[in-house]
C-alpha cells in the first residue's frame, strides 16, 4: 500500500530512542525527510545517521530542551514548516501522588504536557495558514487505566487526549488532522525504569519488574516498531479522515482494567 508520504518532511519529538526513533524510521522508509529533536545531541546525532543509512532519506535534527517554550521558535528558524508534527518527547515519573512533590510534577508535565501543547499551538496556526498538516500525540494508556502509582502520567496523558480530541474535533475545517496515538506497554528502556520503579514500591526489589509482564496480551509488551507503524499510518492519506481520535495500540488491554501485576 502507498501512504502518500514519498516527499512529505516530519517532526518528530523524543526522536533520538525509543518510540521516537521508531516513529522517525517508518516515516523515513517511507519516504518522508525526517527532523528529531530531542536534548542529547550525541544520541540524535547516531540516531539520525543510523535512519539516514538504512532509508537513504535525508535526516536532520535539532538539540533542544521543549520544557522551554523558547526552544520552539528556535525549532520553528532551524526548519521548514514540516507536513506532519509528531509530539513524542517527554518521560512522566512514577510515584503517587504523596512521592510526586510539586516541583517534579511541574518539571515533568512542563515537558510532556505543557511542550505538546505549545508546540500543537505554535505548528496548528502555522499549518492552518498554509492550509494542510497533521499533529499526532502520542500519549499513553494511563490515560485510560487510572493509576494511583503512576498518577502524574495518568493525569497528564488523560488531558492529553482529552485535548487532541477537543482541538482535532473541528480542525478539519482548517484543513488539519489532529489526533493522539496511545500505546500500552512497550519494550523500551523507560518502560523497564518505570515497572523497576513500581516493583521496588510493592515488592522491595526492583528486579522483579518482568513479573508485571503476565497479565499484558501476550504476556508482552508492545515493540516500538509496532507502535510507529501505527503512526505511520495515521500521520499518511490512507488515514485522510481521521481526526479528533485517541488511537490506542495496546493489544487490547485497556478493556481489561486489572493492574499489570
Amino acid at each position: 500500500m502507498n501512504l502518500g508520504l514519498d516527499g512529505k518532511s516530519a517532526i518528530v519529538t523524543g526522536g533520538s530512542k525509543g518510540i521516537g526513533a521508531a516513529v522517525a524510521r517508518g516515516l523515513a522508509s517511507e519516504g518522508c525527510a525526517v527532523h528529531l529533536v530531542a536534548r542529547s545531541e550525541e544520541l540524535l546525532s547516531k540516531t539520525a545517521a543510523d535512519i539516514s543509512a538504512a532509508t537513504k532519506v535525508a535526516v536532520t535534527y535539532s538539540a533542544l530542551d521543549l520544557s522551554d517554550s523558547r526552544s520552539i521558535r528556535a525549532l520553528t528558524e532551524a526548519t521548514a514548516l514540516p507536513d506532519i508534527l509528531v509530539n513524542n518527547a517527554g518521560a512522566i515519573p512514577a510515584g503517587d501522588l504523596l512521592s510526586i512533590d510539586e516541583a517534579r510534577w511541574r518539571e515533568a508535565w512542563d515537558l510532556k504536557v505543557f511542550g505538546y501543547i505549545n508546540l500543537c499551538r505554535v505548528y496548528y496556526g502555522l499549518m492552518k495558514d498554509r492550509g494542510h498538516g497533521v499533529i499526532i500525540n502520542v500519549t499513553g494508556l494511563a490515560a485510560d487505566r487510572f493509576d494511583a502509582g503512576y498518577v502524574a502520567g495518568t493525569t497528564g496523558n488523560a488531558g492529553l487526549n482529552a485535548f487532541s480530541k477537543a482541538v482535532g474535533g473541528r480542525s478539519l475545517n482548517d484543513g488539519l488532522r489532529v489526533l493522539a496515538v496511545s500505546p500500552g506497554a512497550v519494550a523500551t528502556e523507560r518502560i523497564e525504569t518505570l515497572m523497576r520503579t513500581r516493583a521496588e514500591q510493592q515488592f522491595g526489589d526492583p528486579d522483579r519488574w518482568q513479573s508485571y509482564l503476565g497479565n499484558l496480551p501476550g504476556g508482552r509488551a508492545a515493540t516500538a516498531e509496532e507502535v510507529a507503524n501505527v503512526v505511520t499510518f495515521m500521520a499518511s492519506d490512507r488515514a485522510s479522515f481521521v481526526s479528533g481520535s485517541v488511537v490506542n495500540v495496546d493489544g487490547g488491554h485497556g478493556g481489561n482494567m486489572g493492574s499489570f501485576s
